[in-house]
C-alpha cells in the first residue's frame, strides 16, 4: 500500500514539475526577427583608386599576433591589452551586463524563502472574551513563494531575452574596443616611428645647414661671399634648429600619447628608433563580398541592440494581457514552541491572484515607444553597415595608390637631392647665387619629409584596413 501512495505522490511532483516548466516557458508576443538588408553594393568598389581586394589573407583568420610581425610591437600590444583602462572599463561592462540578464532570467522561476516568527501577547481581562486575563502565543515556520508572476503571455521571457541580446551587444562592445585597442597602439607606435625618422632627418638637415654656414662665412672673410649670403645660410640654420625642437617635442607627445594606451611607460629597448627599424604588418585582404562587414564587432553590437528591442516589443504587447501572479506557503504552527513539529501542526496557504488590465493609457503609449524604439534601432544598424562600407572602402582607396605615390616621392628625393648638389658645385664655382641652394635644401628636406610620410600612410593602412575588416580576435 505504501508503494502505492509513493507512485502516486511521485506522479503528481511529475505532473507538477511539468506544469511548472510550461508555465515558465509559456508563448512570446515578440515580433519574429528578420535581420534587415545590408543598405550597401555586395561587392567593394572598383576603379583606378581601388586595388585587388583579394590581395593578402582575410582579415578576420588572422590572429593580431600573426598580423603583426614585429617582436616589439607584439610585446608593446600585449601590455596595453593588459595595462589599458579603457578595454578594463569594457570588460567590466560585459560583467555587469552579465549579472543582469542573470537577474533578469531569474524572474522566470519561482523565488522560494523560509520564514520563522513567534509572537507572544498578553489580553486584559475586560477584554478578553471569557473575562479573565490571558496569554497567548504562536510559533510558525513556513516555506513558501511570495508573489511569483506566472509568464502566461511571455511578458518576463521576452525581458530576459532583450537583457540577453543586451549582454551581447556590451561583449561585441568589448572586442570592438580591444580591436580599437590593438590598431591605435599600432597606429601610434609607427606614428612614433615615423616622427622619430623625421627628428633624425631634421637633425641632420642642421648639420648639413651649419656645415653650409661654416663655409659661407670662410668664403666671406675672403671676399668671395657677399653679407647677404652669410645672413641666408645663418636663417637656414636657425630654421633648421627650429625644425629639431619641434620634432622632438612631436616625438615626446607620441611617447605620451602611447605610454597612456598601454597603461604604463615602456623599456627604451621597446621604442623604435625609426620606420626603418620596424617590421611591416601582414597585408589583409577584404575579399569579393561586403557581407564580411556583418561580422564587425560593431556591427554585431548594432544587431544585438535591435533584437532587444525587438525583444521589447513582446514585453509591452504582453502588458495588454492578464498577469497572473502566484503565492503559497507551507509549515508548521503551534501554540507552543516544542509543538512546532508534532503531527497535526502542518498548515499552508494558496493565494493567485490576477489582474486584468481594462484601461490604461500608458500602455498604449509604452508599445508606441517599443516600436519607435526598434525603428531607430533598425537605423542605427544600417548606419553601422554603411559607416564599415565607407572605411573599408576608403582603406581600399589608399592602399590602391599608396605604393605609387612611395615610388614618384622616391624618385623626387633623388632628383631633389641631385639638384641640391649641382645647385652647391655652381654656387661654390660662382656660377649661381646663394639663391638656388637654399632652395634646393628646402625642397629637399621637405621631400624627405614627404618620403617619410607617405611610408607611414603605406603601415597605417594596413592596420586600418586589418581593423575596418574586423580582424581577427
Amino acid at each position: 500500500m505504501k508503494i502505492w501512495k509513493g507512485l502516486a505522490m511521485d506522479k503528481r511532483l511529475f505532473v507538477f514539475a511539468w506544469l511548472i516548466i510550461g508555465l515558465v516557458t509559456g508563448c512570446s508576443l515578440a515580433p519574429e526577427y528578420s535581420r534587415p538588408a545590408a543598405p550597401v553594393p555586395a561587392a567593394w568598389p572598383t576603379g583606378a583608386a581601388y586595388g585587388d581586394a583579394q590581395t593578402g589573407t582575410a582579415a578576420s583568420s588572422i590572429p593580431w599576433r600573426e598580423f603583426f610581425t614585429d617582436a616589439r610591437l607584439k610585446q608593446v600590444i600585449e601590455t596595453a591589452l593588459n595595462r589599458n583602462r579603457n578595454l578594463r572599463l569594457a570588460v567590466l561592462n560585459v560583467e555587469r551586463a552579465r549579472a543582469f540578464y542573470g537577474i533578469q532570467r531569474a524572474e522566470l522561476y519561482p523565488a522560494v524563502s523560509a520564514l520563522g516568527s513567534g509572537s507572544k501577547a498578553r489580553i486584559p481581562a475586560d477584554l478578553a472574551s471569557n473575562g479573565q486575563a490571558t496569554t497567548s502565543e504562536r510559533y510558525d515556520v513556513n516555506l513558501g513563494v511570495a508573489a511569483w508572476e506566472i509568464d502566461f503571455f511571455g511578458r518576463i521571457r521576452s525581458l530576459k531575452d532583450q537583457a540577453l541580446e543586451q549582454y551581447l551587444a556590451t561583449d561585441e562592445a568589448r572586442r570592438s574596443a580591444q580591436l580599437l585597442l590593438v590598431s591605435s597602439t599600432a597606429q601610434a607606435y609607427f606614428g612614433l616611428a615615423a616622427d622619430r625618422e623625421t627628428r633624425k632627418t631634421a637633425l641632420a638637415t642642421l648639420d648639413t645647414q651649419e656645415a653650409t654656414y661654416r663655409l659661407v662665412r670662410k668664403q666671406n672673410d675672403l671676399g668671395i661671399a657677399t653679407e647677404l649670403d652669410l645672413k641666408r645660410a645663418e636663417s637656414q640654420v636657425e630654421a633648421a634648429r627650429v625644425e629639431v625642437a619641434r620634432w622632438t617635442q612631436i616625438t615626446a607627445l607620441d611617447e605620451n600619447a602611447l605610454t597612456l594606451l598601454v597603461g604604463g611607460p615602456l623599456p627604451a629597448e621597446l621604442l623604435p628608433e625609426d620606420l626603418g627599424d620596424v617590421r611591416e604588418p601582414a597585408e589583409p585582404a577584404a575579399g569579393l563580398s561586403s557581407e564580411i562587414l556583418l561580422q564587425r564587432p560593431d556591427v554585431l553590437a548594432a544587431e544585438h541592440l535591435l533584437k532587444a528591442s525587438n525583444a521589447n516589443i513582446g514585453a509591452a504587447r504582453a502588458a495588454f494581457f492578464p498577469r497572473i501572479s502566484l503565492t503559497a506557503a507551507f509549515g508548521t504552527a503551534s501554540a507552543d514552541l516544542s509543538g512546532l513539529f508534532k503531527g497535526g501542526s502542518g498548515t499552508w496557504s494558496f493565494a493567485p491572484q490576477i489582474a486584468m488590465p481594462i484601461f490604461d493609457a500608458r500602455t498604449w503609449s509604452a508599445y508606441d515607444v517599443t516600436k519607435a524604439e526598434q525603428a531607430i534601432s533598425v537605423a542605427q544598424y544600417e548606419k553601422a553597415i554603411q559607416t564599415a562600407f565607407r572605411e573599408v572602402s576608403d582603406a581600399l582607396a589608399v592602399r590602391g595608390t599608396v605604393e605609387k605615390q612611395i615610388a614618384a616621392q622616391s624618385a623626387l628625393v633623388e632628383a631633389v637631392a641631385e639638384t641640391y648638389r649641382l645647385s652647391e658645385i655652381r654656387y661654390n664655382l660662382g656660377l649661381d647665387s646663394y639663391l638656388g641652394v637654399l632652395d634646393a635644401q628646402r625642397s629637399l628636406y621637405s621631400a624627405r619629409q614627404g618620403f617619410t610620410g607617405l611610408r607611414l600612410v603605406r603601415f597605417a593602412n594596413r592596420v586600418a584596413l586589418y581593423q575596418v575588416l574586423g580582424g581577427g580576435l
